[in-house]
């Protein structure tokens, strides 16, 4: 079982403070979420050092656990806890969407596996000050 430590929440910062974006007149809407599986591909190109027993994640890892979901069990726990914490979460709701992937480090392709199952996917973006 992987441990949250101080490594694993800088390189959570570190991974949300590149969050920018993505075309102008937005910032009304505040700072970008990005899903739990972009943090851990961000994480873990950060640093690798992060949980390296954990696989990314995705459909058909073939592990109980993966760092997306250890990312957003543990973020949604210290946000619940600490509603200062530097980060802040959201759902997207998985209602009529049918797939959505993301490029993995290594290039290969992986989907979502919370939306087959028609779950909610955890979002996350640094708390504005």
């Amino acid at each position: 079982m992987p441990v949250w430590t101080a490594d694993t929440e800088n390189a959570v910062r570190r991974a949300l403070g590149e969050v920018t974006y993505a075309e102008p007149g937005r910032e009304h809407l505040g700072l970008p979420y990005i899903t739990a599986y972009q943090l851990a591909i961000k994480v873990r190109r950060i640093d690798p050092s992060v949980a390296p027993e954990l696989e990314v994640g995705g459909e058909g890892i073939g592990q109980r656990q993966s760092l997306a979901q250890f990312l957003a069990r543990e973020l949604s726990q210290r946000i619940k806890r600490d509603e200062t914490y530097f980060v802040e979460g959201a759902q997207l709701s998985s209602a009529a969407m049918t797939v959505m992937t993301f490029r993995h480090p290594d290039g290969r392709v992986i989907s979502n596996s919370l939306i087959s199952a028609g779950y909610d996917t955890s979002m996350f973006r640094l708390r504005e000050k």
